[in-house]
């Protein structure tokens, strides 16, 4: 299996507004969900996935392990509890969510494999790891074992040097906040480059991640933003464009929650 280039996100919804976006993303194409135990809408998002009728099969879901149940003895039955709210047997993809203090690194990402081969989840990841995290956690279960690692990654937050290790390493690069809450979407450059190809300014990112190989996960409450962010896929921009786009680094990162970020690499 290898982890699917386009997704929707489901952070900071809740209740009939995730099962309502879920349920029309899945309306309008989407087959991949992206949720974690931290986000308290597992629940809902089993009954959208439920009452859409979509086999299971066609589906690929991706929660992630929250630190409190980072260990031997809560990760696995803290897993079989996402699957009972999603209404699933399992999940296509689990991720640690993010490191924490990771002194005990090694003890969770092997009680995550254990939970790969129990059946719980088919791959297995992480999410917010630097370097030397991606490092301990190829130590631990194995390079090949790592799907992907989800980060936060916008035209204004590249992580270059990260992202060159992972393709080094041959590990996916998931990007999470593409849109950067919305900022980039008000750059005076995006705008432009939407008007010329006349479409949204957050197909234009969107299609600048695509065009570099990430796996995004765009979430919208909105159906016809559904629809026209999912339609980014379409669009192909110039190498300009992209270099253009590229020069609007300026690190600007907007999560990293204290006791639970790594030291980023610059």
């Amino acid at each position: 299996m290898s982890v699917p280039s386009f997704g929707v996100g489901t952070f900071r919804l809740e209740g009939e507004v995730v099962k309502n976006s879920v349920l029309n993303a899945l309306e309008v194409g989407y087959r991949v969900i992206d949720t974690a135990q931290i986000y308290g809408n597992e629940a809902s998002i089993g009954e959208a996935l439920v009452e859409s009728g979509v086999p299971r099969e066609e589906l690929y879901i991706t929660t992630k392990i929250w630190v409190d149940n980072m260990s031997n003895a809560k990760l696995i039955p803290s897993l079989k509890e996402s699957l009972e709210k999603l209404q699933t047997n399992y999940v296509d993809l689990t991720l640690i969510h993010w490191p924490g203090k990771n002194e005990n690194i090694e003890e969770y990402m092997q009680a995550l494999l254990e939970a790969k081969s129990l059946g719980l989840t088919k791959e297995i990841g992480v999410s917010n790891f630097n370097i030397e995290l991606l490092d301990k956690a190829f130590d631990a279960v194995g390079k090949e074992n790592i799907a992907t690692n989800q980060i936060e990654l916008s035209p204004y937050l590249q992580n270059q040097k990260l992202v060159s290790y992972m393709r080094e390493k041959g590990i996916k690069v998931t990007s999470y906040m593409t849109l950067a809450y919305g900022e980039v979407l008000k750059d005076p450059l995006i705008i432009d480059i939407a008007g010329k190809y006349k479409v949204t300014p957050a197909q234009i990112v969107l299609a600048w991640a695509l065009a570099k190989e990430f796996a995004v996960i765009p979430s919208s409450t909105k159906r016809e933003n559904l629809i026209s962010n999912l339609q980014a896929q379409q669009l192909q921009l110039t190498s300009e464009d992209l270099d253009l786009i590229d020069g609007l680094e300026r690190n600007g990162r907007q999560v990293s929650p204290d006791g639970l970020a790594p030291k980023w690499d610059d």
